[in-house]
């Protein structure tokens, strides 16, 4: 049996969350369930005293009871080394307040505490523009403000296309663009703030009705993915902007994206990653706060949070 950790996570409120979706909830359940201590805390609650990272915690106990499903201790306050495991679990958007966290976070002693996602590597790996690593396996792209660009790059790939913001996330902000659209100048005007503002055009993929999948990956590997199927009213397929969890396989096109990818993840230490891909494209890379397990888990039988805990065992002495 692994010896007992204490790890603790960087998170939004326990209150806020839904027990069904929310993968850090299911980490959490994982690693009480194995004996492992559990402390929660939040970007406020972060200091840095004469040089050394510390947090105002909390221990938690959780269960999978609705309306019940969260314990909380008295607070302390507690230096991060102190911990076995630190993770990065705030959910976007990758604001400033999360870019300060990370800073904090990189002056933890990798020797003393495991951190993931690497802090550097959160810094570093912008959500939409670290797909473009790999442009033999992602849809045409361009980003830029220029809006007359951005028609021009409208125009070569036939009149059809989806921008989207660089920090954006859930779906906030995406357009599925036409050439023949009248609010077509307006749009870009309010996507770009008049060209103050980079956004990410890419060819449409019309694969998208059937499925953005996202694919869970640990140090690497693929384990598991779900299809994530728009509404009938929406290009969008979010889970928060009511997309519908269908069962998927990973194909041979998903293993050879991940492997591809690989070698650049565990460099940069993106151990847990959600990839996006949609008819076999590459879209998005997600690593500050990747979800879709429980969905996963539910259509298919697994506990990818067991996978996550056990890499984390093995990787803490």
């Amino acid at each position: 049996m692994a010896r007992s950790l204490r790890i603790a996570y960087l998170m939004d409120p326990l209150g806020g969350i839904d027990i069904d979706k929310d993968t850090t909830f299911a980490f959490l359940l994982e690693s009480e369930s194995r004996g492992h201590r559990n402390f929660v805390m939040g970007p406020a609650d972060l200091a840095i005293r004469r040089g050394i990272p510390e947090a105002r915690v909390q221990e938690v106990q959780v269960q999978r009871v609705a309306g019940d499903h969260y314990s909380l201790a008295a607070p302390t306050r507690e230096t991060l080394e102190s911990f076995d495991v630190v993770m990065l679990r705030k959910d976007p958007p990758f604001d400033m307040s999360f870019f300060f966290d990370t800073h904090v976070a990189s002056l933890i002693d990798a020797k003393k505490t495991l951190v993931l996602n690497r802090p550097s590597g959160l810094r570093d790996a912008n959500e939409k523009l670290y797909a473009l690593r790999f442009p033999e396996i992602t849809p045409e792209s361009l980003v830029t403000g220029d809006a007359d660009l951005l028609k021009e790059f409208l125009h070569e790939l036939g009149g059809e296309m989806i921008i989207k913001p660089l920090d954006g996330c859930g779906g906030a902000g995406i357009f599925h663009l036409q050439e023949q659209d009248r609010n077509l100048n307006a749009i870009l005007e309010t996507a770009t703030d008049e060209g103050r503002t980079r956004v990410m055009a890419q060819r449409y993929l019309p694969e998208v009705r059937e499925g953005d999948k996202r694919i869970i990956v640990i140090d690497g590997e693929p384990l598991g993915a779900v299809l994530r199927v728009p509404n009938d009213g929406d290009h969008r397929s979010n889970f928060h902007v009511g997309g519908s969890a269908v069962r998927s396989d990973l194909t041979d096109r998903d293993r050879e994206i991940c492997a591809r990818m690989a070698d650049d993840l565990r460099r940069d230490g993106l151990i847990f990653v959600g990839l996006d891909v949609i008819g076999g494209y590459l879209t998005e890379v997600n690593v500050t706060s990747p979800t879709g397990i429980q969905e996963i888990d539910q259509l298919c039988g697994t506990n990818l949070a067991a996978n996550m805990i056990d890499w984390i065992e093995e990787h803490t002495g």
